[in-house]
């Protein structure tokens, strides 16, 4: 469970980087010299944590933390620190950059649902009205995308869709039904019929497991004994813990190389998926107590390292909160 104490250390941790201008991956495509700029021009909000994505998300943890324990002096720093960036004229900067032709593609589908994300944390505070339209710009994204994307992307990074739906889907059930329906049709296209998943993973970078991301979203989408019934035809042997990579936390061999280090994320997102899947399942289900001890193997295995290198440390406080608090 989500303590007082582990909480102050994900807001401190995420209050170190997200506004402070270090330096930054752009994921950024230059149509000219005009774009040579640095993050906090280009991304008024959302920069310092070394990635775009990392400091919307890092957002998305600090005002639930916030919310759920409003009494700790780290969330009256994570107020003062929202009223001075989540401000409309910064806002309109991040726009501003989604209407260059050159950004169509930019963090799909990864930030795109985080932003979502936010904005539905951010809506029981002063500042979501202020990041509506943000929202509601990448809400038209996933609108125009996801009818053209034939094959779902089932890699265990940026790319995977299942882990972007499951975000867009929690969003869209409140701000928009006809997203939340495209959603669901599209879910139900790519995956309804998957059936006896191998789960060949993880490979050398993997922070998502696309096993795991595909059966919490079908959680989400099927009611309890629909989702049973997909479950067992998806993972028919998993009683017998098998396939027996997606029992195992992964290994991680060097915290200080950001790309080995998306494995802890790996197990931390792997401990989310197995509780939500075993709370869909119900606790009578044969499977829901041998998925809640993988979950706390895979929590026990990184949840330690979430602190002390910074290639971890600017994210993965985020996939800690979610695995502890079932999200």
């Amino acid at each position: 469970m989500l303590s007082v104490e582990t909480a102050a250390l994900f807001a401190r941790l995420t209050l170190g980087h997200v506004g402070r201008e270090y330096p930054n991956k752009l994921d950024h495509v230059m149509a000219g010299l005009e774009d040579v700029r640095s993050p906090s021009d280009l991304h008024p909000i959302f920069y310092g944590s070394f990635d775009w994505h990392s400091c919307v998300h890092g957002w998305w943890q600090l005002l639930r933390i916030r919310r759920l324990f409003p009494d700790t002096p780290e969330a009256a720093a994570i107020t003062a620190r929202a009223d001075e960036m989540l401000v409309p004229e910064k806002v309109a900067g991040e726009l501003a950059y989604l209407e260059r032709p050159a950004s169509a593609g930019f963090e799909r589908p990864y930030g795109w649902a985080w932003l979502l994300a936010l904005h539905g944390e951010a809506e029981r505070t002063p500042w979501g009205a202020t990041l509506e339209p943000l929202a509601r710009a990448f809400a038209d994204r996933f609108r125009a995308y996801l009818p053209k994307l034939t094959y779902a992307i089932r890699s265990g990074g940026h790319f995977n869709t299942a882990f972007g739906l499951v975000l867009a889907l929690d969003w869209a059930r409140t701000h928009d039904a006809g997203l939340a329906t495209l959603i669901g049709e599209r879910a139900r296209a790519w995956y309804g019929e998957d059936r006896a998943c191998q789960a060949w993973e993880p490979s050398g970078d993997d922070f998502l497991s696309p096993a795991l991301i595909e059966a919490l979203l079908m959680s989400r989408l099927l009611d309890g004994a629909a989702f049973a019934t997909w479950f067992a035809d998806f993972l028919p042997d998993a009683r017998d813990r098998r396939p027996a990579t997606l029992f195992t936390p992964a290994h991680v061999s060097d915290r200080s190389d950001g790309k080995i280090a998306h494995l802890d994320g790996l197990n931390l997102s792997r401990a989310w998926c197995w509780r939500g899947i075993a709370a869909a399942l119900g606790a009578e289900h044969p499977v829901a107590a041998i998925a809640e001890e993988a979950a706390e193997r895979h929590l026990s295995a990184s949840l330690p390292h979430v602190e002390g290198d910074y290639m971890g440390e600017h994210w993965l406080a985020t996939f800690a909160l979610l695995a502890l608090e079932r999200g």
